[in-house]
This record gives structure tokens, C-alpha cells and sequence, in this order.
């Protein structure tokens, strides 16, 4: 570039613009010169008073972005910038432009045309709609204005960016009215219904309003940002439009890949993990419970660190790494290990205390069954019918986290203890698994494992798969099982009865309190067999 080149350029610096133009006459074409003698696109992105914020150069067929910072406070806001470049070959706003439109939520984008003669000719401009009332949104989520001229172009940016921003926050005020809940996007990358309906009960139970379920195709996972740059468009522009500011994955995020969406877009990415430990950590109650989930949350967290603050990510030691910057992360690196190791040793002393009251229980000679089963199927329902307890449900998963031990009488064999257990998932998060496996070690213990089943569920099968994986894992495979046909009055009787056959278990109702006589004499007869004397 010619020196006389890049002095036209910083000049640009000094040129202002009316709040109420999308461009001056003056600075059109000013760019338009520009760009015609470089043969490259050139850009400013002006502030809403008027001022040259930055002065961009791209190539000849595109603008690459400056970082331009964080966003402004609120969900319906925009940047409080706009983006105006030229187009050397006449073309309009390409897909580029939008997309850089959504994805850092400017004001609006415009396109000048320069003509042959380095002259500034047609211009158009896009701004970003709201969803209408009906909450249908509209064919297209841009609004585009074309005028032959800049002097032509009835746009007031001023007004129009004001009027835009108060219909969003008035969506926002309309949604203040029902109970304070994040706004979610959802996004699904496994295939079939029974993954859709999991991870909405998950972002149910974690009290997430979703505002969006988007389904991506199978495979198409992008190693850097999860979604591709198509698709980091729409959700951005979902989000905003929906007033919301997370989204869900179903899957694990690795630390680079949530840092590199979240820069993308501005919005918070929680995966299948972070959202488990989400809810575990809402739902703990006892001691023992809530350092369990603290343990697994830091766990999780300690490769996380780096990622967390870009300013010091970078600071990790070497060439131009070293200082202050790299004992900060030390220090929260040290500081996370020093606390897991405490956090290790409180667990391991809980867990050699209830090894105590376990064998005080075993000289008292009274047979244990424990309760285990996917979550949600209706375990602590059972229990409650079972004992006449009054232990919380809901229709939720992961409502029970501590075991609840409770005395229930058999007929004949006289009383025993029965245990509910925190619900079992696919693929469990190990660090949960890790930080819970003293609390699930109770089950070595029992004489019976209630395996209790949603007969309702179509996906059944499965999730009793996973449930013997969680078991395996933990070696207790060999311990006697008996399955409980759960929520037997919303299953027709002849595929009741084909599931209590190939199951071989018993179906009951503990909602309305059905078939527990015939459960309990199964479980008694279970129990008799297993303590019997061995001749």
C-alpha cells in the first residue's frame, strides 16, 4: 500500500456522520474511492453519534471483522454499532454480511456499490426483526432496504434502532410476568425422539425455559465450534429474537470448543455434564450430598480453568507468557486441586462412618433392599407407598440425590430396611460416578435390588441397559434383582402382562398403590431364598 493509500484510510478517522443517516454522502464516497483504487472491500464501523469507530480493509470479495469487544448489557440489545462497507462488483448483501450481522448483533450492515468510475452507487442495507406477537416468526429474520443512491435511502437509524430495541425489551417485559427462569436454546445432535425427550426433561429439571429445539443432522459435529458458520447464525439470531442467552447441548463440550462457541456468539454453552451437575448441585440436601457435587463440579471445572478468562488464557508460561498473569492460574489451579483433595478426605471419613452404621444394621441380623432404577421412573414413589413415608416427588428427573432409608415389615420374615438411591442415566458423567460411588456403595450391601421400570416408557429397554452398565460398573452384577413394573395403570393389561412375563416381575402402580401385596411377597420370597441356610 502506497503511503499516500494508507493516509486516505487513517483520514477516514475524521469524518462524522448524522445519528440520523445510515452514511454520509461524503464518507460513501470517500470509501467508494478508496476501494476502487485498492481493489479491496473497505468498511468503518460507526458508533450510533456518528463516530469512525474502526476502518476495516478486506480483500476483493470480503471484510474479516475486528474483535469489537463484549456485548452491551440486556438480551434485546444490539452493539450500538453498524457496519458500513463497499461491494466492487455490484453484488448485494451477501451471507457473509448477515451472518456477521447476527452473530455480533450489530445495529445494521450496509453495502455501498462502487461503479466504474470509483464513484459510491446503489446501497442496501439489513437490520435484524423481532418475532410478532403470534410468536410465529416471519419468512425471513432480516429486514433489507435498497435505494439507487445514498442520497435516495429513507432509513433513520436513530429512530428505527430505538423503536427495535424496545419491541425486544418489551418482549422481554412481556416474559418478567412469569417466574424467573434462564432462557435456553436446546440443541440436539443425537438422532430419534428418545434423545430429544431426555435432554428436555434434563433442562426441565435444571428449570430452564427453553425457547427453542433445534435438531442438527447426524455427524456434523464441527471440531472447533460444535455447529458450523451457518448454524452459529441462526442461533445466534434465535437467541436474540427469543430473548434468550444459553444453549443446551446434549453432548460433552470440550473446554476449547465451549470457548470458541461462546466467543462466536456471545451465548452461554452448557453441555450434557454441566447441566447434570447443574441439577444435582439445585437438589442436594444433606452434607454428604452437596460435597459430593461439589466435588464433581470442580473436578470438571479444573481443566476448565485456562478457558475462562480470555485475557489470561494465553498467559501460560514462554515467550511473552510469563508474569503475573501465569501465577493467577496457578494459583486457581492449586487452589481447585488443594480443595478436591479435602473435599476427598471428608468424603472418604462420611463414607467410613455410614460403613459403621451398616455393619451395626448387619449385627441386628435385618435384610436390606435397595430401590435403584433409571431416573424418574418413580423409585421414591414406591418407597412412599411401601413405608406410608412422605418422601419428595415430582414428575422430574434426579429429585432424590441422598438415600433415604426407611423400615418396612414382611409378612413373615419380619422387618427389613429399604433404601432409595439416586436415579441412574446414560453415560452417568464419571465425575459423578467418581464423587457418588461412596454414596452408591450402600448397594453392596442389600440382600435384593428393587429394579424399578417405567412400563409406560417405549424406551424401557434401554435405559434398564444402562442401568445394568451403572451396576456393572460398580461391580454389584451379582447381586439378586427383582424388576418393578412401575406405572402399570398406563399400560393396556395384555402388554402388562407380556412385559411381567419376559421380565419376569411384578407389576405395580405405587401412585395409586396397586399390586404391592404381590410385590412385597415376591421380594419376601427373594429375600428367604438368599438368607436361607446353606445345607
Amino acid at each position: 500500500m502506497k503511503p499516500s493509500q494508507r493516509s486516505a484510510l487513517e483520514r477516514t478517522f475524521r469524518r462524522r456522520v448524522s445519528p440520523r443517516q445510515v452514511v454520509s454522502l461524503e464518507l460513501a464516497r470517500h470509501l467508494a474511492s478508496i476501494s476502487a483504487e485498492l481493489g479491496r472491500q473497505v468498511g468503518v464501523l460507526l458508533s450510533r453519534d456518528g463516530a469512525v469507530r474502526s476502518v476495516i480493509l478486506g480483500n476483493a470479495q470480503r471484510l474479516e471483522l475486528p474483535d469489537i469487544g463484549r456485548l452491551r448489557g440486556g438480551t434485546g440489545r444490539f452493539r450500538g454499532l453498524r457496519l458500513v462497507h463497499t461491494h466492487l462488483r455490484g453484488e448485494r448483501l451477501t451471507q457473509d454480511d448477515l451472518t456477521d450481522l447476527a452473530l455480533l448483533r450489530l445495529d445494521l450492515v450496509a453495502a455501498i456499490q462502487v461503479e466504474e468510475d470509483g464513484n459510491a452507487g446503489g446501497i442496501e442495507i439489513a437490520h435484524i426483526l423481532p418475532i410478532q406477537d403470534d410468536a410465529s416468526a416471519p419468512a425471513e429474520p432480516f429486514r433489507t432496504i435498497s435505494a439507487r443512491d445514498v442520497h435516495s435511502l429513507d432509513f433513520d437509524p436513530e429512530e428505527e434502532i430505538r423503536a427495535l430495541e424496545s419491541e425486544f425489551s418489551r418482549m422481554t417485559a412481556a416474559r418478567a410476568d412469569q417466574p424467573a427462569r434462564e432462557r435456553a436454546l436446546l440443541l440436539i445432535t443425537a438422532p430419534g425422539e428418545n434423545a430429544r425427550t431426555e435432554i428436555t426433561e434434563l433442562a426441565k429439571a435444571a428449570g430452564a425455559d427453553v425457547a427453542e429445539t433445534i435438531q442438527l443432522a447426524r455427524g456434523k459435529i464441527h471440531p472447533r465450534t460444535v455447529v458450523g458458520r451457518g448454524r452459529l447464525q441462526s442461533l445466534a439470531l434465535s437467541a436474540m429474537r427469543r430473548g434468550a442467552d444459553t444453549v443446551l447441548f446434549d453432548i460433552d463440550l470440550k473446554p476449547a470448543q465451549a470457548r470458541a462457541f461462546e466467543d462466536s456468539t456471545g451465548l452461554k454453552a452448557v453441555d450434557r455434564t454441566q447441566l447434570i451437575l447443574d441439577i444435582f448441585a439445585q437438589r442436594a440436601r444433606s452434607r454428604d450430598g452437596k460435597l459430593q457435587v461439589e466435588l464433581a463440579q470442580l473436578k470438571y471445572s479444573l481443566p476448565r480453568l485456562t478457558e475462562e478468562d480470555a485475557g489470561l488464557s494465553r498467559l501460560t508460561g514462554g515467550i511473552g507468557g510469563r508474569g503475573p498473569g501465569e501465577t493467577v492460574l496457578e494459583i486457581g489451579r492449586r487452589r481447585a486441586r488443594s480443595r478436591i483433595r479435602r473435599l476427598e478426605k471428608e468424603i472418604e471419613k462420611l463414607s467410613r462412618q455410614r460403613g459403621v452404621r451398616r455393619q451395626r444394621r448387619m449385627r441386628h441380623g435385618l435384610p436390606v433392599l435397595s430401590i435403584i432404577g433409571y431416573t424418574n421412573a418413580g423409585k421414591s414413589t414406591l418407597l412412599n407407598a411401601l413405608t406410608r413415608s412422605n418422601i419428595d416427588v415430582a414428575d422430574q428427573m434426579f429429585v432424590t440425590l441422598d438415600p433415604t432409608s426407611r423400615r418396612l415389615r414382611f409378612p413373615r420374615q419380619g422387618e427389613v430396611i429399604i433404601t432409595d438411591t439416586v436415579g441412574f442415566i446414560h453415560d452417568l458423567p464419571p465425575d459423578l460416578m467418581t464423587a457418588f460411588r461412596a454414596t452408591l456403595e450402600e448397594l453392596a450391601d442389600a440382600d435384593l435390588l428393587l429394579h424399578v421400570v417405567d412400563a409406560a416408557d417405549p424406551n424401557l429397554e434401554n435405559k434398564m441397559e444402562a442401568v445394568a452398565r451403572v451396576l456393572g460398573e460398580l461391580e454389584l452384577g451379582a447381586i439378586p434383582k427383582l424388576i418393578v413394573l412401575n406405572k402399570a395403570d398406563r399400560v393396556p393389561p395384555e402388554q402388562l402382562a407380556a412385559l411381567a412375563r419376559r421380565y419376569e416381575g411384578v407389576a405395580v402402580s405405587a401412585l395409586h398403590r396397586e399390586g404391592l401385596e404381590q410385590l412385597v411377597a415376591a421380594a419376601e420370597e427373594v429375600v428367604r431364598l438368599r438368607l436361607a441356610p446353606k445345607e
